[in-house]
């Protein structure tokens, strides 16, 4: 008998073999990677644990009402409560800003309407403020930064209108609260006099009272003044309340304007300024910027690549900014009182510099180009003596800068005895300084009952030396004809005259002549030169001279003033 060992051998077909593998074979699928917050860190409790899925997406804040500085093209604009939401996926926040809102930053009006093909394609719908700024104005976006609390907006120029530093939307202006105001100055002495021939005592007193109510947008004001005397024995007393003006003003924001109804004086840039009671409208420089104030020239140039400008005045820094590559123009240079040259610097991005030096002087009657400066009064005159009439009059003035530094200007004056007209032009002649040059026609009716017309050429010049550091503010030159006269001359009642003032009962006062005046000697010619000189780290030292001369008459006023400023 022979034994053998059996041996089962498992035959398995070739496709079952692969299956098994499979099945063995280790499951791998390409998935993304999140990242995740175990609420349990917060609390044990699971039924109050905070839903965290949010900020595991990006977010770092939750939807709601935030406090934050708006920033515009990397530029401050203001401070607002902004509303943010959160986004269809939960993972960022979209501020809503509304079409007011985009407006008052400079954002053009007509950018987010041409835009609604934009939004179409992004569909969204029309004037939605939460919806992505990016939705309404291509290639637009903002930047929340929660720990900051700044919301960053930016928007291409194209979508921007220009804007002068310091910049205030009106919406953002307040009228003030409603309050009562009162200033006051007050002195007086009491004398014990002992002499034998005036002995006894005398008492002086003066208050002014400068007191005011602002009501909404109205403000009232009112200056009154006391005074009180009292002398020896030979002299006479005195108690007297004394009205000087009251007014009422507003502003009216949408024309940059002031309303003035009450007492006030009329503006003295092309008539001579008068007092009057009566009504007047008038452009005022407080409601624009800083920036935007007096006269300034265009700066132009042309930048290589992304530059830093740079403006210095007199030694001194006064404008600086980022440009991107190509023409640029400044319009925004902070207005000097006389001028001053001008020292531009560009530094290119790679490091070369280039420097130019822009001419500036200044006259008074310049305005900047496109700016507009009226004045309209219309009321009776008031005088403060008992020498003239109150007649009533209209005075109207206009100013308007044009391209090229050049400021035509004109008004007139008209009464029921007195019409005069103005008509005058201004020009920064760059390298040669400023000029202004007009010439008013007057006719008028004087107090005898006799008609004159006349008129006046004036013309005022101003230069700026940068390598001196010498200004000649002014160098003005005024003729007259024979015939010419001002509003102030036809209110007089008579020819010529005086106010007599009389001593108040100190026996060392003398009585006093005082507005004198005669209409035979009018005004021929005035001259007068002031000039500035820097001292570097000294100061400022100064000159000023002024000549006045007559008809019919040798007599002449001189006036010169000299000094120091530190």
């Amino acid at each position: 008998f022979k034994a053998y060992r059996m041996h089962q051998v498992l035959i398995m077909p070739r496709f079952a073999r692969l299956t098994i593998a499979l099945g063995l074979a280790p499951a791998v699928f390409p998935v993304d990677a999140e990242y995740y917050f175990n609420p349990r860190f917060l609390s044990n409790d699971l039924a109050e644990s905070v839903d965290l899925s949010a900020f595991t997406k990006g977010r770092e804040a939750p939807p709601g009402t935030y406090r934050v500085d708006i920033y515009l093209n990397d530029e401050f604009m203001t401070s607002r409560d902004i509303t943010f939401i959160a986004d269809d996926n939960n993972a960022e926040l979209i501020p809503c800003l509304s079409t007011d809102l985009l407006v008052s930053l400079g954002i053009k009006k007509i950018a987010l309407l041409d835009n609604k093909e934009h939004s179409a394609e992004k569909h969204v719908p029309d004037n939605s403020a939460c919806t992505p700024l990016q939705d309404r104005l291509a290639d637009a976006s903002t930047e929340f930064d929660v720990g900051q609390q700044h919301l960053s907006l930016s928007v291409p120029q194209i979508y921007v209108g220009r804007m002068a530093r310091g910049y205030v939307s009106p919406d953002l202006w307040e009228e003030g609260i409603n309050a009562g105001l009162l200033n006051y100055s007050f002195n007086g002495n009491s004398i014990n006099n002992r002499s034998n021939h005036n002995a006894g005592k005398s008492n002086y007193a003066y208050l002014n009272l400068q007191s005011g109510i602002n009501i909404g947008s109205w403000r009232l004001r009112d200056n009154s003044t006391w005074s009180y005397y009292s002398g020896s024995s030979n002299s006479s007393d005195s108690n007297k309340w004394q009205h000087i003006n009251t007014s009422a003003e507003r502003d009216i924001i949408p024309l940059r304007s002031r309303l003035t109804v009450g007492d006030s004086y009329t503006d003295g840039d092309i008539f001579d300024s008068v007092n009057f009671r009566g009504l007047k409208i008038n452009s005022t420089e407080a409601m624009l910027p800083d920036s935007q104030h007096g006269f300034a020239p265009v700066i132009h140039g042309i930048a290589r690549g992304t530059a830093q400008v740079s403006v210095k005045q007199n030694g001194y820094d006064v404008y600086q900014t980022t440009v991107p590559p190509g023409p640029f123009t400044i319009d925004d240079i902070n207005s000097a009182a006389n001028g001053g040259d001008l020292q531009v610097t560009i530094k290119e991005a790679d490091g070369s510099i280039q420097t130019l030096y822009v001419p500036y002087s200044s006259v008074p009657v310049l305005q900047r180009a496109g700016y507009t400066r009226y004045a309209l009064a219309m009321g009776e005159y008031r005088s403060g003596n008992n020498l003239q009439s109150s007649p009533k009059f209209i005075q109207g003035s206009l100013m308007h800068g044009l391209e090229g530094n050049w400021t035509p200007y004109g008004g007139m004056q008209i009464a029921e005895d007195y019409q005069a007209f103005n008509l005058g032009i201004g020009k920064d002649l760059g390298l040669f300084g400023a000029f202004s040059f007009d010439i008013t026609q007057a006719n008028t009716t004087l107090a005898d009952g006799t008609r004159h017309s006349g008129q006046s050429v004036k013309s005022v010049y101003s230069k700026s030396f940068y390598q001196t550091g010498t200004n000649i503010q002014v160098a003005g030159y005024r003729y007259s004809t024979q015939g010419f006269y001002n509003l102030s001359d036809s209110a007089y009642s008579r020819m010529s005259g005086y106010t007599v003032k009389p001593p108040t009962g100190d026996s060392n006062e003398q009585t006093q002549f005082i507005d004198y005046f005669n209409l035979f000697y009018s005004k021929r010619g005035q001259e007068q030169i002031s000039i500035s000189q820097q001292l570097g780290n000294y100061g400022t030292t100064f000159f000023s001279a002024s000549r006045q001369s007559y008809w019919n008459t040798s007599r002449s006023d001189q006036q010169i003033s000299f000094g120091l400023n530190v």
